[in-house]
């Protein structure tokens, strides 16, 4: 199916960007397009002007400063998977955006575009909840930061604002001792996570849990944090019993839909299951 009319626009800096986001009525920012161009094609999206950020300078790259990584909301999943800085500082950043859809989504699709658009199906948002992302946003005011417990909001809603773009995704760097690991049931065709966990965890020499975050995506209506499994490991070791304990209150809090892929309770089910094997692959991994 064909997308209805539209008028396309290429600005080349942020600052251009911006001027059509705030004078043109009925507007979208077209990052990679894989989330867009489909509802487009579905007509569930009928933009009047589409403002292309692919030739808009300084929105890509990854580096490091002082102890956090800095990413532009350009950069593609393949981009993040393959970064040696990711790999080396917080290596589940990178896998998780292994695991992205397919090749094409991965080579077009953009870090910035997934987390602004807010799929409740995406794999990034339990990672970004578990490490304690934050997002730099632009918009005719300045910039302003926005921690990841404030960004995820509803059903395809995030903290950006119409008139904004998100420019930069700010990824701390845990403390030596630390592990994290994404693991997801999948959508057999999109890939997408029908239940989708990530766990991050610090451990003390003493094995004891010092910090902790754990997302989870898919199974709701947004990504949200799993703040009862985070109360149930902080300050204990993580040994089988506690990890397990923690595991089964992965559901609570989460507005668990019922759909095509399962019921409530099987979705409810595999956020438990889940929960477990990430938190004892991030143990594993903070071990050593």
């Amino acid at each position: 199916m064909y997308p209805a009319a539209f008028d396309y626009h290429a600005p080349t800096t942020v600052k251009d960007a911006l001027k059509l986001l705030g004078k043109l009525d009925d507007a979208k920012l077209l990052a990679g397009g894989h989330s867009l161009i489909p509802m487009m094609k579905l007509r569930l999206a009928q933009p009047k002007h589409l403002i292309d950020l692919g030739k808009v300078k300084g929105l890509g790259g990854v580096k490091e400063e002082k102890g956090v990584i800095v990413v532009g909301a350009m950069t593609t999943h393949w981009e993040v998977e393959s970064s040696k800085v990711l790999k080396a500082k917080v290596p589940v950043v990178s896998e998780t955006a292994a695991v992205i859809g397919d090749p094409a989504v991965r080579n077009k699709g953009t870090i910035g575009g997934s987390l602004a658009h807010g799929d409740p199906a995406a794999d990034m948002p339990a990672t970004a909840i578990a490490l304690g992302f934050e997002f730099v946003c632009e918009g005719p005011k300045g910039k302003r930061t926005v921690k990841v417990d404030d960004w995820f909001k509803g059903l395809m809603e995030t903290a950006l604002k119409d008139t904004e773009l998100l420019t930069t995704i700010r990824i701390p760097v845990w403390a030596a001792g630390s592990g994290a690991c994404y693991m997801k049931f999948p959508h057999p065709a999109s890939r997408f996570a029908i239940v989708g966990v990530c766990a991050a965890v610090t451990l003390d020499k003493g094995g004891v849990c010092k910090k902790v975050g754990v997302g989870v995506t898919g199974a709701g209506t947004r990504a949200v944090r799993a703040k009862t499994v985070e109360a149930a490991l902080l300050n204990k070791p993580l040994d089988a019993k506690t990890i397990e304990a923690a595991a089964q209150k992965a559901a609570d809090g989460v507005d668990v839909q019922a759909d095509l892929q399962g019921s409530v309770e099987y979705k409810s089910h595999l956020c438990r299951v889940f929960a477990r094997r990430a938190l004892e692959a991030a143990v594993k991994r903070a071990q050593g």
